[in-house]
Parts: structure tokens; sequence; C-alpha cells
């Protein structure tokens, strides 16, 4: 009998010291998580050194993940099993997930370095008085000539690129969104149309625009630009700052009817496990001294107005790439235009890479 309790007693005894490991073990685990904060973000959109300085500052440990289209990160979003505590979506793509309840409401106490961002970049239509993201980067659709070749008075409006001298010249970016909007803009229409006439209108006119097309393509264009392989390409502002960097004979240009002018922006998604390092990071990234570091890595502009007293004059007081107020008043952001008109945006801008064949 005394043997059979102290086998009961030894037994109980190991079972404790088993539930104290396996608590412990939760316990330290749990601590872990805390301090990993998982970011999903564009490819090659963040000076790497950022992140370093970010984890030697807070002791997080970052894992960094990338995607290549908001579609492809709303999807990702959407279906789960993955929890990201910060993510990068553009304008349109905030107003689908919005819809989709994927994103968690801010709280701006914990971000007091929003002070930084420049008042014209906030309360945006996409997401009014920034109740779910914080401007990130933005940037415009322009054109990228060759001085060598052409001359800026030959790209001062969307129109000038039907001409015959530009046959078999142009690259353009590979964007349904971007590729109709040069026919729509072209027409004084809007980058945001739901008339079924417009959009036929504009690819009718596009069509015959076809045949001064290069190549319609993705990253290829900065390489073909770089090296004077292509003269001509209709591309973002951030993708031409990296070719006026690799080649001198290289500009930037608006057309003066106005382009699409473009946000991406910082976000915690509503399934954020560790939502106090999401914090903590957006506000070190709104820091101007790392906002400057970024901007000039990256290339693209910063609505952060510490950043910009830090970035050298040459940059900021480029109208091209910082454009003034009358200029951007001609640009339109997209909006979410839904499921049925993105599939007739798309349609046409297939149709049209077909036609060129």
């Amino acid at each position: 009998m005394k043997r059979l309790r102290t086998l009961i007693i030894g037994i109980v005894a190991l079972i404790g010291i088993l539930w104290l490991g396996v608590y412990q073990l939760n316990k330290t685990s749990g601590n872990q998580n805390a301090k990993v904060l998982n970011i999903y973000n564009w490819g090659d959109y963040i000076d790497p050194k950022l992140i370093t300085k970010f984890e030697k500052q807070t002791g997080y440990k970052v894992n960094y993940e990338t995607f290549d289209s908001n579609e492809a990160m709303y999807t990702k979003l959407q279906q789960g099993g993955t929890n990201y505590d910060v993510v990068v979506p553009s304008e349109y793509m905030i107003q689908k997930m919005k819809k989709a309840h994927l994103l968690s409401t801010l709280d701006h106490r914990q971000l007091p370095n929003l002070k930084y961002i420049s008042s014209s970049y906030l309360n945006q239509s996409f997401d009014p008085q920034n109740k779910y993201t914080v401007p990130y980067f933005w940037g415009t659709l322009g054109i990228v000539y060759n001085d060598q070749v052409y001359q800026a008075s030959d790209f001062q409006s969307w129109n000038q690129l039907w001409n015959q001298k530009f046959r078999g010249q142009i690259m353009f970016i590979d964007g349904a969104r971007e590729f109709i909007g040069i026919g729509l803009t072209s027409l004084g229409y809007s980058l945001n149309s739901t008339n079924g006439y417009h959009l036929h209108q504009a690819y009718e006119k596009l069509k015959l625009l076809m045949p001064n097309a290069k190549a319609i393509v993705a990253d290829e264009i900065k390489m073909y630009m770089a090296n004077g392989e292509a003269n001509v390409a209709v591309t973002y502002s951030g993708e031409a700052v990296d070719m006026l960097d690799r080649n001198d004979h290289l500009h930037y240009v608006l057309p003066k009817e106005g382009t699409n002018l473009w946000f991406d922006n910082l976000a915690i998604p509503k399934n954020a496990q560790n939502k106090k390092g999401a914090y903590a990071f957006i506000n070190f990234m709104l820091e101007p001294e790392n906002a400057a570091a970024n901007a000039e890595y990256v290339g693209y502009s910063t609505p952060n107005t510490g950043a910009l007293k830090l970035l050298p004059k040459s940059v900021t007081a480029n109208k091209q790439f910082y454009p003034t107020k009358q200029a951007l008043s001609k640009m339109e952001v997209y909006k979410d235009l839904g499921p049925s008109w993105v599939e007739k945006y798309n349609d046409y801008f297939l149709e049209l890479k077909m036609y060129r064949k």
C-alpha cells in the first residue's frame, strides 16, 4: 500500500513537472512570436539597411516576403493561413480590402511620427482620415525619352505618341489600367471611366497606337532604356529614376493632360499577430532620417516633409518627380472599379496586345 502511494505521488509529481515544462515552452514560444514581425511588401521596395537598423533598435526579428501585384497580395490575405503584420497595398486595392474587412483600424496615438506626413497626401478618397493606412511612397505615370534621339517637345501631350516617327519605338508598361488609361486621357476622359462608349473609343484609338509599340513589358523596360536599346518608354516615375541614374541622356516627362497619381501605403491586416511590432515598424519608417534614406534607395517620391528637408535639392526641386500643385490637380488616383469593369479593362488590353501581333 505504501509502495502504491509512493508510486501515485511519483506519477503526480512527474505530471506536474511535464505540465510545467510545456507551460514554460509555450510561454517562451509566445515571447519569441511576440518579437517576430512579418512584413509583406513589393520587391526591392525598402532599403535593406533599414530592416537591419530596425531589428537592432527594437529587438524584433523581421521576416520579409515580397509580392509582385496587388492582386497576388490580396488573394494571399483573403485565403488566410499566413499572418502578416504589415502590408503595402496601393490605393485602389485599399478600397477592395476595406470592403472585404481585411484591414485593421489604425490607432493614430501609436503613430506620433504621422505628423511628418504632408497634409497634401493625407485624407485621400481611398482612405478618408487615414483610418486604415499611412502613405509610404507616391508617384506618377509618364514618358521617358533619350535626348540623343528625341526632345522634350516631342512628349508634351499623350496624343503625340501616335506620331508615325515613333513606329516600333515605344516601350509600354504591362498594365491594363495604365495602357487603357493612355487612351482615355488622350480623349479627355477619366482614368476611372465606367462608360462603355468611352472605353470602346479608347480601345479603337489605341489600336492605331499599336504600330508604334516596340514592346509591352515590365521590369525589362529599365534595361532597354538604360542600355540605349530603346529610346521611348511609358513607365512609373520610380522606375524612371532608376533609368535616369544609369543613363544621363534619359529624361522623364509628365504630359500636359494629366496622368495617374498613385499611392502605396503601409497597413496592418486584421489578422496581424504582432500589432505592437507593426506600429513600431510603421513609426520607425516615418522617422525623417529613415524615410529619406528609403527614398534615396527606392527612388520614388516621399510624402514625408521631414525627409524632404534631408534629400538633395536636385531631387526635391525636380518638378517631374515632385510636381507643382497645379500639375497634381490634373492627376487622378485609380479607384476600385469592381470586378465587372476590371474585367472589361483587362479584356480590351488583352485584345490590344493580341492585335499588335
